[in-house]
Protein backbone atom coordinates (compact mmCIF):
# COMPACT_ATOMS: atom_id res chain seq x y z
CA UNK A 1 0.00 0.00 0.00
CA UNK A 2 1.07 3.22 -1.03
CA UNK A 3 0.50 5.07 2.68
CA UNK A 4 1.85 2.14 4.77
CA UNK A 5 5.12 3.44 6.96
CA UNK A 6 8.38 1.52 5.48
CA UNK A 7 11.29 1.46 7.63
CA UNK A 8 14.77 1.13 5.98
CA UNK A 9 16.88 -0.13 9.06
CA UNK A 10 19.22 -2.77 10.59
CA UNK A 11 19.06 -4.45 13.89
CA UNK A 12 22.66 -2.47 15.68
CA UNK A 13 21.53 1.04 14.75
CA UNK A 14 21.34 3.34 17.61
CA UNK A 15 19.03 5.92 15.65
CA UNK A 16 17.23 2.97 14.06
CA UNK A 17 16.12 1.65 17.51
CA UNK A 18 15.24 5.37 17.86
CA UNK A 19 12.52 5.65 15.03
CA UNK A 20 11.25 1.43 15.96
CA UNK A 21 10.74 2.67 19.62
CA UNK A 22 9.26 6.04 18.74
CA UNK A 23 6.57 4.11 16.18
CA UNK A 24 5.86 1.77 19.12
CA UNK A 25 5.34 4.56 21.42
CA UNK A 26 2.35 5.57 18.88
CA UNK A 27 1.10 2.05 18.45
CA UNK A 28 1.62 2.11 14.61
CA UNK A 29 2.21 -0.55 12.27
CA UNK A 30 5.30 -0.71 9.75
CA UNK A 31 6.76 -2.73 7.73
CA UNK A 32 10.63 -3.18 8.01
CA UNK A 33 13.25 -3.10 5.08
CA UNK A 34 16.78 -4.44 6.36
CA UNK A 35 19.55 -2.83 4.39
CA UNK A 36 23.33 -2.93 4.81
CA UNK A 37 25.05 -1.11 7.41
CA UNK A 38 27.79 -0.07 5.08
CA UNK A 39 27.73 1.20 1.94
CA UNK A 40 27.24 0.69 -1.11
CA UNK A 41 23.31 0.59 -0.62
CA UNK A 42 22.18 -0.40 -4.04
CA UNK A 43 18.60 -0.52 -3.30
CA UNK A 44 18.57 2.16 -1.30
CA UNK A 45 20.58 5.05 -3.23
CA UNK A 46 17.09 4.95 -5.48
CA UNK A 47 15.43 6.59 -2.88
CA UNK A 48 17.47 8.72 -1.39
CA UNK A 49 19.65 9.94 -4.45
CA UNK A 50 22.77 9.28 -2.10
CA UNK A 51 22.05 9.67 1.23
CA UNK A 52 23.28 6.83 3.45
CA UNK A 53 22.74 7.10 6.84
CA UNK A 54 20.27 4.96 8.85
CA UNK A 55 17.17 5.07 9.28
CA UNK A 56 14.92 6.06 6.31
CA UNK A 57 11.17 6.41 6.53
CA UNK A 58 9.46 5.69 3.36
CA UNK A 59 6.06 6.64 2.71
CA UNK A 60 4.75 5.41 -0.75
CA UNK A 61 7.10 7.98 -2.68
CA UNK A 62 8.25 10.28 -0.02
CA UNK A 63 11.47 9.43 1.67
CA UNK A 64 11.77 10.85 5.33
CA UNK A 65 15.67 11.10 6.40
CA UNK A 66 17.35 11.79 9.47
CA UNK A 67 15.60 10.54 12.94
CA UNK A 68 15.21 14.39 13.81
CA UNK A 69 12.68 14.39 10.88
CA UNK A 70 11.58 10.95 10.93
CA UNK A 71 9.99 11.45 14.55
CA UNK A 72 8.15 15.44 13.36
CA UNK A 73 6.45 13.17 10.70
CA UNK A 74 5.48 10.43 12.99
CA UNK A 75 3.89 13.37 14.84
CA UNK A 76 2.02 14.83 11.83
CA UNK A 77 0.61 11.38 11.06
CA UNK A 78 -0.71 10.32 14.66
CA UNK A 79 -0.57 13.71 17.13
CA UNK A 80 -1.22 10.84 20.41
CA UNK A 81 0.12 10.17 22.37
CA UNK A 82 2.32 13.56 21.47
CA UNK A 83 6.45 13.63 21.29
CA UNK A 84 6.31 17.20 21.65
CA UNK A 85 4.00 18.14 24.56
CA UNK A 86 2.91 21.66 25.23
CA UNK A 87 5.77 23.40 27.67
CA UNK A 88 8.16 20.65 27.50
CA UNK A 89 8.52 20.80 23.63
CA UNK A 90 11.84 23.26 23.87
CA UNK A 91 13.20 21.49 26.46
CA UNK A 92 13.05 18.01 24.92
CA UNK A 93 14.61 19.26 21.67
CA UNK A 94 17.82 20.72 23.73
CA UNK A 95 18.31 17.20 25.62
CA UNK A 96 18.11 15.72 22.77
CA UNK A 97 20.51 18.15 20.67
CA UNK A 98 22.82 17.73 23.62
CA UNK A 99 22.68 13.68 23.35
CA UNK A 100 22.91 13.13 19.72
CA UNK A 101 26.22 15.39 19.58
CA UNK A 102 27.66 15.49 22.77
CA UNK A 103 26.89 12.00 24.15
CA UNK A 104 26.85 9.66 21.81
CA UNK A 105 30.14 10.85 19.89
CA UNK A 106 32.54 9.33 22.69
CA UNK A 107 29.69 6.29 23.50
CA UNK A 108 29.95 5.17 19.60
CA UNK A 109 33.95 5.27 20.31
CA UNK A 110 33.50 3.48 23.73
CA UNK A 111 31.19 0.91 22.34
CA UNK A 112 32.49 0.24 19.10
CA UNK A 113 36.27 0.05 20.24
CA UNK A 114 35.06 -2.35 23.10
CA UNK A 115 33.18 -4.50 20.69
CA UNK A 116 35.14 -4.54 17.59
CA UNK A 117 35.36 -8.02 17.32
CA UNK A 118 31.93 -8.51 17.10
CA UNK A 119 30.87 -5.72 14.50
CA UNK A 120 31.52 -5.87 10.65
CA UNK A 121 34.70 -6.10 9.37
CA UNK A 122 34.46 -3.13 7.59
CA UNK A 123 32.37 -0.38 9.76
CA UNK A 124 34.77 0.98 10.75
CA UNK A 125 36.59 2.08 7.58
CA UNK A 126 33.12 2.64 6.08
CA UNK A 127 32.42 4.85 9.31
CA UNK A 128 35.84 6.73 8.60
CA UNK A 129 35.01 7.69 5.10
CA UNK A 130 31.66 9.52 5.95
CA UNK A 131 34.15 11.48 8.70
CA UNK A 132 36.34 12.25 6.05
CA UNK A 133 39.01 10.38 8.42
CA UNK A 134 41.68 7.75 7.40
CA UNK A 135 40.72 4.54 8.15
CA UNK A 136 42.19 3.49 11.58
CA UNK A 137 44.01 0.11 12.65
CA UNK A 138 42.46 -1.67 15.37
CA UNK A 139 45.12 -0.60 17.91
CA UNK A 140 43.66 3.49 17.09
CA UNK A 141 40.32 1.88 17.85
CA UNK A 142 41.09 0.33 21.01
CA UNK A 143 42.63 3.23 22.19
CA UNK A 144 39.71 5.67 20.89
CA UNK A 145 37.33 3.31 22.94
CA UNK A 146 40.06 3.59 26.08
CA UNK A 147 40.24 7.47 25.43
CA UNK A 148 36.97 8.21 25.26
CA UNK A 149 35.17 6.13 28.55
CA UNK A 150 35.79 8.57 30.90
CA UNK A 151 33.07 11.24 28.83
CA UNK A 152 30.91 8.81 28.78
CA UNK A 153 30.63 7.79 32.17
CA UNK A 154 30.68 11.72 33.25
CA UNK A 155 27.57 11.70 30.81
CA UNK A 156 25.53 8.70 32.17
CA UNK A 157 25.96 10.39 35.58
CA UNK A 158 24.55 13.42 34.41
CA UNK A 159 21.60 11.76 32.76
CA UNK A 160 21.12 9.68 36.21
CA UNK A 161 20.64 13.63 37.65
CA UNK A 162 18.21 14.45 35.27
CA UNK A 163 16.28 11.62 36.63
CA UNK A 164 17.48 12.72 40.66
CA UNK A 165 14.20 14.47 41.47
CA UNK A 166 12.32 11.77 40.83
CA UNK A 167 10.54 12.41 37.74
CA UNK A 168 9.65 9.70 35.21
CA UNK A 169 10.70 11.11 31.89
CA UNK A 170 13.98 12.77 30.84
CA UNK A 171 12.53 16.29 30.39
CA UNK A 172 9.46 16.09 33.19
CA UNK A 173 6.44 14.26 33.85
CA UNK A 174 5.99 14.03 30.11
CA UNK A 175 7.51 12.13 27.41
CA UNK A 176 9.55 14.00 24.25
CA UNK A 177 11.89 13.14 21.88
CA UNK A 178 14.46 14.05 24.82
CA UNK A 179 13.58 10.75 25.82
CA UNK A 180 14.18 9.04 22.57
CA UNK A 181 17.11 10.79 22.12
CA UNK A 182 19.19 9.61 25.15
CA UNK A 183 18.04 6.27 25.28
CA UNK A 184 19.53 4.80 21.93
CA UNK A 185 22.57 6.37 23.06
CA UNK A 186 22.40 4.71 25.72
CA UNK A 187 20.79 1.36 24.10
CA UNK A 188 23.84 1.35 22.15
CA UNK A 189 26.15 -0.02 25.07
CA UNK A 190 24.40 -3.55 25.74
CA UNK A 191 23.26 -3.43 21.47
CA UNK A 192 25.61 -6.21 20.20
CA UNK A 193 26.85 -7.34 24.07
CA UNK A 194 26.54 -7.04 27.38
CA UNK A 195 30.69 -6.45 28.06
CA UNK A 196 29.52 -2.73 29.09
CA UNK A 197 26.74 -3.69 30.67
CA UNK A 198 28.50 -2.49 34.16
CA UNK A 199 28.85 0.87 33.50
CA UNK A 200 24.87 1.34 34.09
CA UNK A 201 24.83 -1.14 37.19
CA UNK A 202 25.65 2.32 39.80
CA UNK A 203 22.21 3.46 38.63
CA UNK A 204 18.72 2.40 39.21
CA UNK A 205 16.90 5.28 38.29
CA UNK A 206 18.07 4.98 34.85
CA UNK A 207 17.65 1.18 34.40
CA UNK A 208 14.42 1.68 35.67
CA UNK A 209 13.85 4.59 33.21
CA UNK A 210 15.22 2.25 30.32
CA UNK A 211 12.65 -0.14 31.24
CA UNK A 212 9.40 2.24 31.05
CA UNK A 213 11.13 2.91 27.40
CA UNK A 214 11.39 -0.47 26.44
CA UNK A 215 8.29 -1.28 27.38
CA UNK A 216 6.72 0.98 24.28
CA UNK A 217 8.03 -1.56 21.94
CA UNK A 218 8.58 -1.47 18.32
CA UNK A 219 4.69 -1.81 17.20
CA UNK A 220 3.07 -4.20 14.59
CA UNK A 221 6.12 -4.82 12.32
CA UNK A 222 6.08 -6.91 9.44
CA UNK A 223 9.13 -7.74 7.05
CA UNK A 224 9.59 -6.54 3.35
CA UNK A 225 12.15 -6.94 1.12
CA UNK A 226 14.23 -4.38 -0.57
CA UNK A 227 12.82 -4.81 -4.25
CA UNK A 228 9.38 -4.67 -2.70
CA UNK A 229 10.06 -1.05 -1.37
CA UNK A 230 11.13 -0.06 -4.42
CA UNK A 231 7.86 -1.30 -6.37
CA UNK A 232 5.61 0.83 -3.72
CA UNK A 233 7.61 3.86 -4.51
CA UNK A 234 7.47 3.41 -8.57
CA UNK A 235 4.06 2.86 -8.19
CA UNK A 236 3.07 5.99 -5.96
CA UNK A 237 3.19 9.90 -6.72
CA UNK A 238 4.93 12.22 -4.28
CA UNK A 239 2.61 13.95 -1.73
CA UNK A 240 1.89 17.49 -2.61
CA UNK A 241 4.18 19.34 -0.61
CA UNK A 242 2.56 21.53 2.29
CA UNK A 243 2.81 25.29 1.59
CA UNK A 244 6.56 26.58 2.43
CA UNK A 245 7.43 29.40 4.94
CA UNK A 246 10.76 30.34 3.29
CA UNK A 247 13.31 33.21 4.90
CA UNK A 248 14.34 35.69 1.74
CA UNK A 249 17.47 34.37 2.08
CA UNK A 250 16.23 30.71 1.13
CA UNK A 251 16.57 29.13 -2.66
CA UNK A 252 12.91 29.83 -4.17
CA UNK A 253 10.69 26.88 -5.05
CA UNK A 254 11.40 25.47 -8.03
CA UNK A 255 15.24 26.10 -7.49
CA UNK A 256 17.58 23.34 -8.69
CA UNK A 257 19.60 22.36 -5.28
CA UNK A 258 21.82 20.53 -3.75
CA UNK A 259 21.53 19.20 -0.08
CA UNK A 260 23.77 17.66 2.57
CA UNK A 261 25.01 17.16 5.97
CA UNK A 262 27.01 19.39 7.69
CA UNK A 263 28.40 17.11 10.20
CA UNK A 264 29.30 13.72 8.34
CA UNK A 265 28.01 11.27 5.56
CA UNK A 266 27.83 14.42 3.33
CA UNK A 267 27.02 12.66 0.16
CA UNK A 268 25.07 15.27 -1.70
CA UNK A 269 22.00 14.64 -3.11
CA UNK A 270 20.10 17.08 -5.69
CA UNK A 271 16.85 17.73 -6.79
CA UNK A 272 14.30 20.82 -7.59
CA UNK A 273 13.36 22.42 -4.25
CA UNK A 274 9.70 21.88 -3.51
CA UNK A 275 9.00 22.25 0.60
CA UNK A 276 11.61 24.97 2.51
CA UNK A 277 10.42 25.77 5.93
CA UNK A 278 11.47 26.60 9.78
CA UNK A 279 11.81 22.60 10.42
CA UNK A 280 12.12 20.79 7.00
CA UNK A 281 13.24 20.89 3.19
CA UNK A 282 12.33 18.36 0.34
CA UNK A 283 13.64 17.76 -3.17
CA UNK A 284 12.04 16.14 -6.09
CA UNK A 285 14.53 14.10 -8.00
CA UNK A 286 13.59 11.52 -10.83
CA UNK A 287 15.58 8.42 -11.13
CA UNK A 288 15.37 5.32 -13.42
CA UNK A 289 14.83 2.51 -10.83
CA UNK A 290 11.61 4.20 -9.08
CA UNK A 291 10.80 7.19 -11.50
CA UNK A 292 9.73 10.51 -9.50
CA UNK A 293 10.69 10.76 -5.27
CA UNK A 294 10.69 13.42 -2.97
CA UNK A 295 13.40 13.08 -0.18
CA UNK A 296 13.09 15.40 2.90
CA UNK A 297 15.29 16.28 5.29
CA UNK A 298 15.53 18.28 8.62
CA UNK A 299 15.93 22.04 8.12
CA UNK A 300 19.31 22.00 10.87
CA UNK A 301 21.78 20.39 10.61
CA UNK A 302 21.91 20.08 6.77
CA UNK A 303 23.30 22.54 4.16
CA UNK A 304 21.28 23.73 1.41
CA UNK A 305 22.63 25.54 -1.61
CA UNK A 306 21.07 26.58 -5.22
CA UNK A 307 23.39 24.82 -8.21
CA UNK A 308 24.52 26.85 -10.81
CA UNK A 309 23.26 26.34 -13.99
Amino acid sequence: MANELILHNYDFSNYAEKARLALGYKGLSWRSVIIPPVAPKPDLTPLTGGYRRTPVLQIGADIYCDTKLILRQLERLQSHPTLYPNGYTALGDAIAFWAEHQLFRPMSLYVSGTNLDLLPGDLQADRSRMRGLPIPSEDTVRRAARRNAPAVRIQIARVDALLADGRDWIAGPSVTVGDFAVYHALWFITARSYRLADELAPYPRIRDWMERMRAFGHGIVVAMEATEALDVARNAIPETPRVSDRFDEDPELGTFVRIRADDYGRDAIEGELVLIDSEEIALRRTDNTVGDVVVHFPRLGYDLRAQVP
